[in-house]
């Protein structure tokens, strides 16, 4: 990963925003800008030198790990050793993560700064730099879309009549691991039945109906990426109200994908999702946003959403998943990932 490459995009987005120094303490946003993957750290951007700071659990794995900065090793708290060096520094401003530092963690930096220092809240500095994957990053997305994928087969030999919803889990979760998951990419969904109707419904200890769906959603963290699939099964045959259901969404999925493509703004993908599914009067029962960026972590910018204005570029790595949700009945949600090419899109997603 181009580390240092990634700081001089930082520092270009900070002049933007006329900061003179900014704090890092989100941990993907550290871990991305520098190579650290420990759970305490922070990393101050500002010239004429980056500084990481964390404690001496982290010393030896920082000084393989974090790249482009200098470490410095500290008893107490990594934000207040930051905030340390910015009272020397003394920057007229200081951008911080507004979206990501609690408020007291905020109250705490005022405190120690200098007056003549500014705290400026910012959003998303490092997110939307996130949003273009390079080269190598697409490359550990498509390893964790095929470990991701390769799951499936396990997940649908566990389902039958009278099998818990976690033991289906379990069975994804230890195959996931057997494979070289670093774990999984969030809480892995199996919801069946009239349950299958609620879109995050995680894994409970209820047993699997005689008929109905199986709504599947789950990824692995592979390589540091994290992948996001949902496919859905049915248990029994199927009525032709529950086909129809399932064939509107397979359809509204297809029409989305298809209108992927660089340009194209990320409304019109989730407008195009929902047209499909008005044609059969299940609009309405499409709850949420249409997909979402996937990277270092399993929810990214962009959001697929109505009334989103951001533009399609090539490199971004989205999902696609609409999803239609009769209460009391069950619902069905079909997700892939996809790729914004030069000209097109390309599902990595290989899933039946």
């Amino acid at each position: 990963m181009n580390y240092r490459q990634r700081q001089q995009n930082l520092m270009r987005a900070l002049d933007k925003q006329k900061l003179d120094a900014f704090l890092v303490a989100h941990l993907p946003n550290v871990g991305y800008l520098s190579g650290f993957t420990g759970s305490s750290g922070v990393l101050l951007a500002a010239s004429p030198r980056w500084s990481f700071y964390t404690d001496g659990r982290y010393a030896e794995q920082a000084r393989r790990e974090v790249q482009g900065a200098r470490i410095v090793i500290g008893k107490g708290s990594p934000l207040a050793a930051a905030a340390a060096e910015l009272t020397k520094l003394a920057p007229r401003t200081v951008g911080i993560e507004a979206d990501r530092l609690t408020v007291s963690a905020s109250h705490m930096l005022g405190s120690l700064l200098p007056k003549r220092t500014r705290l400026v809240e910012t959003n998303a500095l490092v997110e939307r730099l996130r949003m273009i994957k390079e080269p190598e990053e697409i490359e550990r997305l498509r390893a964790a879309v095929l470990a991701g994928a390769a799951l499936l087969a396990p997940a649908v030999k566990a389902i039958a009549p009278g099998v818990a919803e976690t033991a289906v889990a379990a069975e994804i979760e230890y195959a996931a691991r057997k494979a070289g998951a670093n774990g999984m990419s969030f809480e892995t969904i199996v919801a069946a039945g009239a349950r299958s109707a609620l879109p995050h419904g995680l894994a409970s200890s209820q047993s699997i109906p005689r008929q109905g769906f199986v709504v599947l959603d789950f990824g692995v963290v592979f390589g540091g990426y994290c992948s996001d699939m949902t496919r859905t099964v049915h248990v029994g045959n199927p009525t032709r109200e529950m086909r129809a259901l399932y064939e509107a969404v397979l359809a509204a999925q297809l029409a989305a994908i298809a209108t992927v493509g660089p340009g194209v703004e990320v409304a019109r993908v989730d407008a195009a999702a929902r047209r499909s599914l008005r044609r059969g009067g299940w609009a309405r029962f499409f709850t949420h946003s249409t997909g979402h960026g996937v990277g270092i972590e399993v929810h990214e910018l962009p959001r697929v959403a109505r009334g989103v204005t951001e533009v399609l570029q090539p490199g971004m790595v989205i999902t696609i998943e609409p999803g239609v949700y009769l209460p009391g009945k069950g619902g069905v949600r079909i997700e892939d990932m996809v790729l914004v090419g030069q000209q097109g899109a390309e599902v990595l997603t290989p899933a039946s």
